[in-house]
């Protein structure tokens, strides 16, 4: 049996004319007719959405649900966890209570005879994790900065000393993506973009300090508001989604290939009723929730989870805000109780003060004074950090996409993947060449469609190898 999580960290495939298992190392082999309206979704998200491949008659399994098996194939399916809404009457203490059980059983069964290996940052995902493995014994921490970009790991190296967690730091470095890219092509499948997994360009060294990674993904999504009414329309519901599927630049890069392809419609529409009818599915009254739900079920494990294969490549995973037991907690909790990251917050300073009293970045204070960001007596703190950051971002690399876009000899290497005539049969070189026009004009706006142009050259190159 395969028991696919509530949110799961590894994709499976399986070919919907056979029900065989699709191995991840056959995915890029298959001699499938492509399904090209998912690949102008993934052009313009980033991701494919819901069950979506490449490939027509191929599908991921989906979250939340067991497979029987005989051998590879599958027998009978059956749906085990729907997202719910039903919040109780609790404080705020009482719910960080909870969670702090919830999430220290979590982490406990996770890391049990582990030798953890733990990214850190300056944000309360990692720092939570932190907390909880505090009594493990070996957890090794690290954290990466982009050469010559401004300093990232200081928040890292002082949540790791507060916890004497050994810590290693690592620069990403200009260009490492071209000798990486097909490794990393052959990881995710060319299911996610390039220029976002930078652990790559450390792989090599990280996954040596144990055998198991700890990440802190989706914390932020599960314990947080999503900005919206409670009561807010399901038709509002649809358009808040759509908006925050689109990356920068992907919803034009869409539209361009869905008219190169000739496909019926057009693809806002298309797009936009795909996750219209995803989120009725979903039986949810309140907005927040609703929303929260469709990003965990279509967002998590397609766009988040594709990278984590990087990390899996020779070592374990663990995911705990992933994990069932803290997806069944979330649909428990009020809604007011999730805004503003209050729960992690609370733990933070009652379970490990110690951390709370370490600066939040992009907040500019502690957990216990980070209100106060936005009083008028800190003003002046405030004015002095903007300055910092935006002297910062003129004077340093702090996208990753800068290290492997610009430069004489990136652009090189990016032009022998984009340009080629065997690729640009399948996108035409006008559509490669208004792309590459277009980001030379406004990096941060147009980087996604170029980066999705090479992940779709990379891909196109390696399956016809």
């Amino acid at each position: 049996m395969i028991r696919n999580g509530i949110i799961p960290s590894t994709p499976v495939y399986y070919n919907t004319e056979t029900n065989q298992i699709v191995k991840e190392q056959d995915y890029l082999e298959l001699n499938k007719e492509l399904d090209l309206k998912a690949i102008c979704t993934f052009a313009a998200c980033g991701f494919f959405l819901d069950d979506d491949t490449h490939f027509i008659g191929v599908k991921a399994l989906k979250p939340a649900t067991e497979y029987q098996l005989n051998g590879d194939i599958i027998t009978q399916k059956r749906k085990y966890f729907s997202w719910y809404n039903e919040p109780r009457n609790i404080s705020l203490a009482e719910a960080t209570k909870e969670f702090a059980e919830v999430f220290q059983q979590t982490v406990d069964r996770l890391s049990l005879n582990k030798e953890v290996i733990l990214p850190l940052s300056g944000g309360l995902d990692s720092r939570s994790l932190a907390a909880a493995l505090k009594h493990r014994n070996p957890v090794k921490a690290y954290s990466y900065e982009f050469e010559g970009g401004e300093s990232e790991t200081w928040y890292s190296k002082k949540i790791a000393k507060a916890e004497s967690f050994s810590f290693t730091s690592y620069k990403i470095k200009k260009g490492y993506l071209w000798r990486k890219i097909d490794e990393l092509g052959k990881l995710n499948n060319c299911t996610s973009e390039f220029t976002h997994p930078r652990q790559m360009a450390v792989i090599d060294d990280i996954e040596k300090l144990g055998n198991c990674f700890f990440l802190g993904h989706w914390g932020d999504v599960l314990f947080d508001g999503m900005g919206v009414a409670d009561d807010l329309s399901f038709d509002e519901q649809v358009n808040v989604l759509y908006k925050k599927v689109l990356k920068k630049g992907g919803e034009q890069l869409g539209i361009v290939l869905w008219e190169f392809w000739k496909l019926d419609g057009d693809f806002s529409s298309y797009l936009k009723n795909r996750i219209s009818s995803l989120l009725a599915e979903i039986n949810i009254p309140n907005a927040n929730s609703r929303i929260r739900a469709f990003k965990s079920m279509y967002w998590a494990p397609r766009w988040t989870s594709s990278n984590m294969s990087i990390f899996r490549r020779n070592s374990q995973i663990a995911v705990p805000y992933y994990d069932d037991a803290i997806c069944e907690f979330i649909c428990t909790i009020p809604e007011k109780l999730l805004n503003a990251r209050q729960i992690q917050i609370e733990y933070l300073k009652i379970y490990a003060p110690e951390l709370a009293k370490i600066t939040w970045q992009g907040h500019g204070l502690d957990l216990y004074h980070y209100q106060n960001f936005h009083k008028w007596h800190n003003i002046p703190n405030r004015l002095v950090g903007k300055l910092k950051r935006t002297l910062a971002k003129q004077n340093n690399i702090s996208r990753n996409w800068e290290l492997q876009f610009l430069g004489e000899q990136n652009i090189s290497s990016l032009n022998s993947y984009i340009y080629n005539d065997s690729f640009n049969q399948f996108v035409d070189k006008s559509i490669v060449k208004k792309c590459y026009k277009d980001f030379v004009k406004d990096g941060v706006y147009n980087s996604h469609p170029l980066s999705i142009l090479l992940t779709l050259s990379t891909f196109h190159r390696l399956r016809n190898k």
